[in-house]
């Protein structure tokens, strides 16, 4: 194992954001990772996966462990569906291709979401009508009291919208090592309903769609709407959509009768956190070398320089305005360190 000191983050973060780590290590192996925790030398520990879904505004005075593990296999395999486990360490879109290549369904909506396999079941990522719980099987994980790998079924995870017990009461508890997924053989069930795949299968001249052919569109979709972090510093979408009560969403309708929005229950409401933070006038506003994206008001943007204190004092300004225009309170989903 090689400890680097007081190595830049810039790399390893989307937002592009230059902060320095303490202490530096690339994880490799389980082994590796048992053995740091084992050892008293470093007290303060922080784990990074892709870096995607985060944005960091100071240091980081702590050993930085990057998971760095790589490797996927298929488990078991049926008539009808397959047992995929990857590590926790491989892109999470160049999965999602490698399952496409062999007509693996259940993924091809989440294609193109940045960040790593391993991060995946904390947020439970989702996009375009399909949830990353909607494929999840099991995932193994490090308890740090124990040092022994535990594994977690679907149910264990408690996943909700954009959220799972690695949020919750296991925050800190546990480090994610592989996820296996249950993904369709044959007779792939199809989510072509949600949002703009329709309309791009129509572009695409496609009638009869295949998992892959959906996954063409979404890619289009988000190259067309999002920046690429390798061009823009950027995390994806930064605030999660409001789920806000039926009562409260007839008031909001009183007023803005145009509101889009999704029936979550017979009680609750979606609103696209999106819609309000460009009717609250920011979608395209640039604060010198920050701002929000032109084309999608829920990407918060770094153009170059920015530091994490500029993107969090305008996510917090976001907040304010759309709290005090819409009443509603708007959530970040990336995590802030």
């Amino acid at each position: 194992m090689q400890i680097q000191q007081n190595i830049s983050l810039k790399p390893y973060n989307t937002f592009g954001i230059e902060v320095k780590a303490k202490q530096f290590i690339s994880v490799t192996s389980i082994e590796d990772l048992k053995a740091i925790y084992v050892s008293n030398e470093f007290p303060k520990k922080f784990i990074l996966g892709g870096g995607s879904n985060m944005l960091l505004t100071n240091d980081i005075d702590a050993l930085v462990l990057h998971m760095n593990l790589k490797g996927k296999q298929i488990v078991s395999k049926t008539e009808n569906d397959v047992l995929v486990e990857c590590q926790a360490g491989e892109n999470w879109h160049q999965f999602v291709l490698w399952c496409l290549d062999h007509d693996f369904g259940g993924l091809e909506n989440l294609s193109l979401i940045p960040g790593n396999v391993g991060s995946s079941p904390i947020q439970n990522i989702g996009a375009y009508g399909v949830e990353l719980k909607d494929s999840f099987h099991s995932c193994k994980a490090l308890d740090l009291e124990t040092l022994e790998l535990k594994t977690f079924n679907n149910d264990d995870c408690e996943f909700a919208y954009r959220n799972s017990i690695f949020k919750q009461q296991a925050k800190g508890k546990y480090i994610i090592v592989s996820v296996t997924f249950r993904l369709s053989t044959k007779h792939h069930k199809l989510h072509t309903d949600y949002g703009a795949i329709n309309s791009a299968l129509k572009t695409m001249q496609i009638t009869n769609p295949t998992i892959q052919d959906i996954s063409k569109a979404v890619i289009s979709i988000r190259e067309d709407k999002l920046p690429n972090p390798k061009d823009i510093g950027n995390s994806g979408s930064f605030f999660k959509n409001p789920i806000i009560s039926k009562q409260d969403f007839l008031e909001l309708q009183k007023n803005f009768p145009e509101v889009p929005h999704y029936v979550v229950s017979d009680t609750q409401i979606k609103v696209p956190a999106g819609w309000l933070i460009e009717h609250a006038g920011f979608k395209g506003k640039t604060f010198g070398n920050h701002g929000v994206h032109k084309k999608q008001a829920l990407v918060l943007v770094n153009y170059g320089g920015a530091s994490g204190k500029d993107i969090l004092r305008l996510s917090e300004l976001i907040q304010k305005t759309v709290l005090r225009i819409f009443n509603i309170r708007i959530n970040a989903e990336v995590n802030i360190f």
